[in-house]
């Protein structure tokens, strides 16, 4: 209950300071290019539920229907704008809207692509037992993740290394998860943007 009434009123507040900023990347994206200025994706929460995850659009409209739900190095659907929204992060900052709504939390396991979900193993779903969260230690560990995704195999690194990594630091988290820990994750988020 304590983690869930401080999620709620630091989105609140994050909602009220940061709203002349949603203006302004809504008035570059849709300067930049055609389409709508939030990008919706399906993806799993808590106990496997699927929800709509919203973003500011970092990638030409209808990308989801021309490519991979995972973002390889140099994907041509990337915007200009997108690239700067991409690299300080700000393409999340919607996400509050879903933690006001219970559907996220501040921190916790980033919430997965259902067709990434489909390969977990049993151990794996363990991270679906709370709810996903804006940042989290592996989103902090793995904070330029499409460098990695570059090639062909693009994919099977991801499903082969990068994703279990990514899992294996959720699970850790859990385990030690403590309201100190969420803060220091908050900090070190907030300290992170557009490095």
């Amino acid at each position: 209950m304590a983690q869930r009434v401080f999620d709620l009123l630091a989105s609140l507040v994050g909602l009220v300071l940061l709203f002349p900023l949603f203006v302004l990347i809504a008035i570059a994206i849709k300067l930049d290019s055609p389409g709508p200025v939030f990008f919706r994706g399906q993806r799993v929460g808590q106990d496997g539920h699927l929800f709509r995850l919203y973003k500011f659009r970092s990638m030409v409209a209808d990308a989801a229907r021309s490519g991979p739900g995972i973002t390889a190095a140099g994907d041509p659907r990337i915007t200009r704008v997108g690239k700067i929204l991409r690299r300080t992060k700000f393409d999340e900052l919607p996400q509050l809207i879903h933690v006001v709504c219970g559907e996220m939390s501040l921190v916790g396991p980033r919430p997965e692509d259902p067709r990434y979900v489909a390969s977990y193993t049993r151990e794996q779903r363990r991270a679906l037992s709370v709810r996903p969260g804006i940042t989290s230690p592996a989103s902090l560990r793995f904070r330029h993740e499409e460098e990695l995704l570059q090639g062909e195999n693009w994919e099977h690194v991801y499903l082969e290394q990068v994703m279990p990594a990514k899992l294996q630091i959720e699970l850790d988290y859990l385990e030690r998860r403590s309201p100190w820990r969420d803060l220091c994750i908050i900090v070190q988020t907030v300290l992170a943007l557009g490095r």
